[in-house]
Formats: structure tokens, sequence, C-alpha cells
């Protein structure tokens, strides 16, 4: 009984996910899921042209350290990429990390770094089987040697060196007195670790036991002398600033109330800049002095585009703006003259621009959907803009064409969607169509690579990404329309995206398979439960099932900012209502695998078991209605190369057989 309605919960015995019972349902249900995809004949084939696919270069983008430069690579299909170091922009690459050695199986994922100011020391942190928490070392760079330190209980969090390379500011929880793996995560506390010392003797810089869903990111100035400290609450996007001085000191605030969104960007002494949309929904840069807290200069002032991202490198302002979601990178002076525009190969998403405030060149990221990742230097006083790494490939990016429509949704807001598809690929009812969407966490979707994407285009396929409210792709107030009360907004869209095809005759139901992940899961399980008869097919992955129960299981709790919470009685109601799992009714649902993993500590596994079970249950027409399950894996962080393609190709061959399709990529 929750707020005086009796809610059925006949599968809360799958959320003990270590139980005999459950561990023999799991392996039921694998049996029958792994037993149909052994029989859909495409299956072999996709596979051999995913690995054939994948095998090609990716690189990271290069950050330097007292000369030295630091990049992860891939060279095709290994497990994990390296962690590579050389002298110089183009030197001879040394491995520094190679995090296929730490298992046998891959399972074990480099999950953050960071190097020394003299370049010396590399602190750096490893996740297993996909697990959020993560365990820290420090390696000395020239010889790869590990040091005895040993860190643990850590997730969310990154080293902040400071600049005597002394040792770093870090953020941890407590050791979990239940199950790692499902126990909430609450009181993050901010320590500084001394290289060499035992985990134990590490300094608590800050806590709040009267704020137990606080997270706290330290983050040491390009002088050296200032602490940034920026505090969180879960996923709200509205944080507070803290800063210390290093020279002597305790801790300070500068931004309180978590009323706006405030990034750190630079600072030039006691003037810290950040990228806010304090004022300005759409974001721009602003001065703040720490000598005059809430006094505040504007330098990049608010566009027609959301704001992005900002770094500052050269005494200069590299913002990256979403035009109707895709990136447009800006330079703007100190003082916020815009000075000139870098161009980008097509609609696509930048990423990076790893520089610092004396640097004169920055690196970044560009990718499309139909262009893996290249990475690129710009010179900020050439003004050029050259590419660095660009990997070789076994297909013709110019051989596929992308397009972007616009829609109107169910109350006439007008949301973007972009479709690609292999040229010459004409609309037809017939064709076959791969819905993806996410909505949600101010989380913008931008074009992005994927073989699997990659692979369905070449069977002709279309690829259809709708940029549905919840994100970050139109600025706050296209956020604030898809969350808590409003989240219903984000299903009509994805559910006018799917219509919208239909009607333009790009697709017809039989031949319409949607997906998303995580937020993106429930997208699908919510639209599924809504509209049935819509689609041809569903896949969703890692998804949030269970809104009555999700703060109670890892980090759920800090999923309020776009949920809301079963403890209000408006937002419970409205919880209810789009809940996959408790919106399941007898119907004839469509071919639908849901798929999750054993480790998965992000979005607890038994949203998607007692989904799974429940559509079981409520399935009336023939359609198979399929959970699987991968074992050492988790949200999708750090997953080895060779899982990542199984759980595609496994999808592919689905949707393959779900909508009648002959493969022959």
């Amino acid at each position: 009984m929750i707020h005086g309605i009796e809610v059925p919960d006949p599968y809360r015995w799958l959320e003990d996910i270590d139980s005999d019972e459950t561990r023999a349902w799991i392996e039921a249900q694998n049996r029958v899921t792994f037993g149909y995809l052994e029989k859909v004949p495409a299956r072999r084939r996709i596979r051999e042209r995913m690995t054939v696919l994948w095998d090609y270069e990716k690189y990271g983008i290069p950050f330097k350290r007292a000369g030295r430069y630091f990049y992860t690579y891939n060279d095709g299909l290994r497990n994990q990429p390296l962690l590579l170091w050389l002298e110089g922009p183009d030197g001879e690459p040394r491995t520094l990390l190679d995090p296929n050695t730490l298992s046998e199986d891959g399972t074990v994922a480099l999950t953050g770094y960071d190097v020394s100011e003299d370049g010396r020391l590399l602190a750096y942190g490893v996740s297993a089987a996909g697990s959020d928490w993560q365990e820290w070392r420090v390696r000395v760079v020239e010889t790869g040697e590990d040091l005895p330190d040993h860190l643990r209980w850590i997730k969310f969090t990154a080293a902040a060196w400071t600049h005597d390379n002394v040792g770093f500011y870090y953020s941890r929880f407590d050791e979990p007195r239940g199950e790692a793996l499902k126990e909430a995560n609450y009181y993050q506390k901010l320590y500084y670790h001394r290289v060499g010392d035992p985990q134990d003797a590490d300094t608590l810089v800050y806590k709040r036991d009267d704020e137990k869903e606080w997270r706290f990111h330290g983050q040491v100035t390009e002088d050296g002398r200032i602490l940034v400290v920026t505090v969180t609450r879960g996923t709200y996007p509205e944080n507070q600033v803290l800063y210390m001085d290093l020279a002597g000191g305790g801790v300070e605030e500068l931004v309180t109330g978590f009323q706006n969104k405030y990034r750190f960007i630079s600072n030039d002494g006691g003037v810290f800049y950040f990228l806010t949309d304090m004022d300005a929904p759409m974001g721009r840069v602003v001065a703040m002095d720490t000598g005059g807290p809430g006094e505040v200069r504007e330098v990049v002032p608010e566009t027609g585009d959301a704001l992005g991202s900002v770094s500052m490198v050269n005494n200069q302002f590299l913002a990256v703006h979403l035009h109707d979601a895709h990136s447009l990178v800006t330079v703007y002076s100190e003082t916020g003259e815009r000075l000139w525009a870098v161009e980008q190969p097509g609609m696509g998403t930048v990423t990076g621009f790893t520089g610092r405030k004396t640097d004169t060149e920055a690196y970044y990221h560009y990718t499309d959907f139909t262009r893996p990742g290249s990475i690129h230097r710009i010179d900020l006083v050439e003004r050029t803009n050259t590419v660095y790494r660009e990997p070789k490939l076994g297909f013709d990016p110019g051989g596929y064409v992308t397009e972007q429509v616009f829609y109107p949704s169910r109350d006439g807001t007008r949301v973007p969607m972009y479709l690609t598809y292999k040229r010459g690929v004409e609309p037809r009812a017939d064709n076959p169509c791969y819905l993806y969407g996410y909505g949600g966490f101010n989380i913008s979707i931008t074009p992005f690579f994927n073989v699997r994407n990659l692979v369905w285009m070449e069977m002709g396929g279309l690829l259809c990404v709708a940029n549905l409210r919840g994100g970050a792709e139109y600025g706050k107030a296209w956020h604030d329309q898809g969350i808590k009360l409003a989240k219903q907004n984000v299903f009509d869209d994805f559910i006018a995206a799917a219509e919208h095809l239909i009607e333009e005759g790009y697709t017809s139901t039989p031949r319409l398979a949607v997906s998303g992940r995580s937020n993106g899961g429930l997208l699908v399980g919510a639209c599924l439960a809504q509209r049935p008869e819509l689609f041809g097919a569903a896949v969703p992955a890692v998804g949030v099932m269970d809104l009555l129960r999700f703060e109670r299981f890892t980090v759920g709790w800090g999923w309020t900012s776009d949920y809301g919470s079963v403890d209000d009685p408006d937002e419970f109601r409205a919880l209810l209502a789009y809940s996959p799992y408790h919106n399941l009714k007898p119907a004839r649902y469509p071919p639908t695998m849901v798929t999750t993993a054993d480790h998965d500590d992000r979005v607890y596994p038994a949203h998607s078991f007692k989904f799974a079970a429940a559509l079981q249950h409520a399935q009336r027409g023939g359609a198979p209605a399929l959970i699987r399950v991968d074992t050492k894996a988790g949200h999708g962080l750090g997953k080895p190369t060779a899982k990542v393609i199984d759980e595609y190709t496994d999808e592919l061959a689905f949707i393959v057989a779900a909508l009648g399709l002959e493969a022959e990529p």
C-alpha cells in the first residue's frame, strides 16, 4: 500500500539476485533465449561482419603533462584499450598500461586516470566485471612499475594531483556493510592521498554528515594554488561550488543553494570562470571573483544554441554549442570577443579540447553516424585545424547519407530526428527501421558511430535517432519539459517519432524495431506498455523498469532529479502511471528481448528481471518475450570488445528474426 493505493508486486522475489530461486530463474531464461538465438540463421553472418568492421583503430584524446603526451589506443579487436605515452606529440608511443593483462577474459577495465604535473606518476582506477566500484593504484610512467598504493571503495571520482607531485585528491564511500552491488551509496567523502601511504592514513578534506546525498569532485587549478570542489546531488544538473586555498586555510563556500549549473573552466588567480545556466537557460560563460562571492561578470553571452562545454586554451575560450543536436565549435577571446569558428566535416559530435590555459594547441575528438572517431589538433595561434590521428576503415563513409527531419509531438512540440541509411535507399513501407532514443538526465544524444548500426545499415536498414525532451539538446527548458510530472512528454516524443516514420512512408509497424539503454530502456519499456501495437520488435536494455522501488538500490536514489520520488504523492501517481513493470496488461506484445547483466550496480538487474517476468505473464500473442542476462558484466562500463560484439550480434539477430528479414550484410 503506497499513499492509499494497493500496488501488486508479484515478482519481488527476483530482487534477491543471488538467491537459489533467482539464479535458477536466470539460468532457465538464458537457456530459452540463447536457444532461440542459436536458431536464427543470420546470427553467424552478423557476428562475422560485426567482427570485421570492428577491427579498426580507436584513439583517445591526448593530453600533455611536462612535455609527455598520454592517450588510449585500441588497434582493433583488443578487449580493452591500451594507455600509451610518448615524448612530444610525434614521439614513439610506449605502452604505460595494458588492462588486457589484468584478467584472462578482458573484464577488468581502466576506468579513470590522471598524471602528475611532472609527468612522472600515473594514478589510475580499474573496474572488474562492469561494476562502478573502482580500485586505484599509482604507477611510475618511465618504468611501468606499480607502487604499493591501493585505494578501494571508490566510484564517481577522478584524481586531482597537487603541483608538488606528492599526492592527489579523490572521493570515496565507506566500505559497504551489506551487498556491495545492491546497497545504496550515501555519504561520499573527499580525501587527500599522499603517494606511498596506506589508504587508512589518507587525510579527510571534506564531508557532510548532515547531507547523505552530496558528492564531491575535487579539481586543482592549473596554477596549483586552489582546490575547486564541485558539490552535486545525484543526477541533478544544479550544483554548489566550494574552494580551498592550498597554501593554507579551510574549505570556503562560493556558490550555494543548488539553484543553477556551474561547471568550472579555469581561473585567473582568484577569478574563476564558469559555464553556467544562471539567468541563461542556453548557457553562458561568467567570471566570479572569490574575493566577492555573488558578484558575477558575463564573459561569453548566451546564444540561441545550447552551450555544452567550454575549455580555456591559450587564454581563449573554446566553446562547443549544440545546434539542432550537433556540435558547433567557436573560439572566443578572454574578454568574450568571437574570434573564429572551427569547421567540422559534417553534422557530428565534438568532445575534448584537452589543452591548458598556457598551451597554444588543443586536441579534440570528432565523430558522426558514419565516421568513427578521429583526433584533431587545433593551433590557437595559427588558427589551423588538422587531423592528428585517424583510423583506416574497412568501409566507405561516403556510401551513407544522414539527414535531419523534424516532427510534431503530441503537444505540438517540434522534435528533431536523425535518419541515416545506405545511399540509394528510398522511403518504403517495407524498409527495416531501427529507432533509438534516450530522453533524460540532461544528456544530449548527438551523432555517434556504432558498428552495430553500420551492420544494420549495410543490410538496408534505416537508423533513426530521436532527440527527445529530457535531454539538453535545447538547453534547460528542453530538459525540464521531460522530467518528473512532465516525464510523459518523453514517451509521447518517442511514440510520435515512430508514428512519423510510418506516416511518411519510411517504414511500417511490422518492420519497426525500437531500442534504448538505461533510461532509454525505461523509455522503450514504457512505450511498449502504452502502445504495444505500434512496434514490430523491442529491445529494452539495462532499463529502469520498476519506478516505485528504484530509489532503494545502489545509486537509484540520485535519479529523483528526473523521475521524482515515491515519497511525494503527486510524483508517485505520475511514476505509477508510466512505470513499465506496473503497466503491463494482458495484450499482444511485439517480439521483445530484454537485456541486462548480473553485475550491473548502476541499474540493479532486478528491474529487468521483474519486467521480463511480468511481460511473459502478460503476453497474449505468440511473439517471444525473452531476457538475455550477461555474466561478469555491468551497466556497460569497460565491457570488453568480445562481449560487446556478442551483445550487439544477438540484438541484431533477434531483430532480424522478429521483423522477418534476411540478413545478407
